[in-house]
């Protein structure tokens, strides 16, 4: 790979990751500031809170593969340098993954509104319904985590191969592969689809309220735009998502099939936008961080208007 290429990509993975930082940094700051002041922290603000700080680590630990997959790809043949870095990887994107989709449900319980029996019962029983979950996902982790020292395993054959300039077999490596695809598939249905139904219902939601509005002459109606800034912050993490575990997918297709570097590096850059991109539209759908963010932006220019007169 030419110097010119690895300059941009490492350049490009270094704004990408001070970007994250920035977002997800802001949202620890300020809710930890609040904390502090008011000795509490809302049920919201502790799984952003949780949140951010998995994908801080998350956005280090793939700045750490960058540079070692570019400047120094030989230390992947170590396996339990491989192990190590994969280990914290998919537990800090697995966290990441399971606190977006418990701030979905959270939102779906807050803001939706049923009569069903089943849902008036869930809603009061929020806390619990999430801490179910987070300690649910704990098993899909610990099976993850199980899995990587065969795939692991495979990946390191694969670049000592490459490195050789050997082949091999088309029909063995894209059927392990075709296993880790189905087993990451799995692990990661289940959230997104959670995320999805909580979508759906506050769609739903959504339109029944926005018709007994209409029938009752009303000329707004604030849970309107509740509704509305909730489904854009779930919709958001759902296309996030996709082009996350897609960047994922296509990362290890493209180290099999195409074989080049320079696609390799482009497809993993995708990785870090979703923990960077997304920290920012939680900034902008909550009215707290929101706030305090405009008012920095003022402070912050006419701190630089008083230094230019």
């Amino acid at each position: 790979m030419s110097s010119g290429a690895e300059t941009i990509f490492l350049v490009a993975a270094m704004a990408e990751f001070i970007t994250g930082m920035l977002g997800n940094g802001f949202i620890v700051l300020v809710n930890c500031i609040d904390w502090v002041k008011s000795q509490k922290l809302s049920a919201a603000d502790c799984i952003l809170t949780s949140l951010a700080l998995s994908r801080i680590t998350l956005l280090w630990i793939s700045l750490v593969d960058y540079f070692l997959m570019v400047l120094w790809p030989h230390f992947y043949a170590i396996d339990k340098l491989a192990k190590l870095i994969a280990i914290f990887w998919v537990l800090c994107n697995h966290l990441a993954t399971w606190f977006a989709t418990c701030l979905s449900i959270f939102y779906l319980f807050k803001i939706a509104n049923f009569s069903h029996p089943c849902f008036a019962w869930l809603r009061r029983r929020t806390g619990k319904v999430l801490l179910v979950l987070l300690l649910g996902s704990l098993f899909f982790l610990i099976l993850k985590l199980v899995l990587i020292d065969l795939f692991n395993g495979f990946w390191i054959k694969v670049d000592n191969i490459h490195e050789r300039n050997s082949t091999w077999s088309p029909g063995v490596s894209e059927t392990l592969y075709l296993n880790s695809l189905m087993v990451s598939n799995f692990i990661y249905v289940i959230p997104f689809l959670l995320s999805l139904s909580s979508l759906l219902l506050l769609f739903l939601s959504l339109m029944r309220h926005t018709s007994n509005v209409q029938m009752n002459s009303s000329s707004s109606d604030f849970r309107i735009e509740a509704h509305k800034r909730a489904m854009k912050i779930v919709l958001s993490f759902l296309l996030l998502f996709i082009l996350h575990f897609s960047s994922v997918v296509l990362t290890g297709w493209c180290f099999l099939v195409v074989q080049k570097q320079q696609a390799n590096l482009a497809v993993m850059l995708t990785w870090t936008i979703f923990p960077s991109g997304h920290s920012f539209i939680l900034i902008l759908g909550n009215s707290k961080l929101r706030q305090t963010a405009l008012g920095l932006l003022r402070h912050l220019n006419c701190h630089l208007k008083k230094g230019e007169t």
